[in-house]
C-alpha cells in the first residue's frame, strides 16, 4: 500500500491542481475540528456502504487523525479494486504540524 509520509508533498499537488480525491474518513465531529480544505469525509463505518461515491479516475488520498483508520480504508479500497489509492501517514496531525500550524488540533 502506497504512503505518503510528508503531508507536503500532498499540499504540493494541491497547489499545482492536480486532481486528487481526499477521503477524510474521520467522524463527522472530528471533522467539525479541523479539516484539510477541498477533503471529503466519509466516516470509516460508512464506507463499504458509501464506496460508488469514491472516484476510480482520480488518485484517492486516504486521511483519518493519525493514519491508522485511512490505512484501513485504504486497503479496503484497494482490495474493492480502486486504483491510485494512497494513505496520508500521520493523518491531520501531520499536516497540522508541517502544513498548516493555525489548524486546530486534538
Amino acid at each position: 500500500m502506497p504512503q505518503v509520509s510528508a503531508p507536503t508533498d500532498i499540499r504540493t499537488r494541491i497547489d499545482q491542481n492536480e486532481p486528487l480525491f481526499l477521503l477524510d474518513v474521520r467522524e463527522t465531529w472530528e471533522t467539525e475540528i479541523c479539516r484539510i480544505p477541498g477533503s471529503v469525509n466519509i466516516p470509516m463505518g460508512e464506507i463499504p456502504a458509501r464506496v460508488a461515491e469514491i472516484p476510480t479516475d482520480k488518485p484517492v488520498v486516504c486521511i483519518c487523525h493519525h493514519g491508522a483508520r485511512s490505512l484501513q480504508v485504504a486497503h479496503f479500497l484497494e482490495q474493492k479494486g480502486i486504483n491510485g489509492v494512497v494513505n496520508l501517514t500521520g493523518g491531520v496531525e501531520a499536516w497540522a504540524t508541517t502544513v498548516d500550524p493555525e489548524m486546530a488540533r486534538y
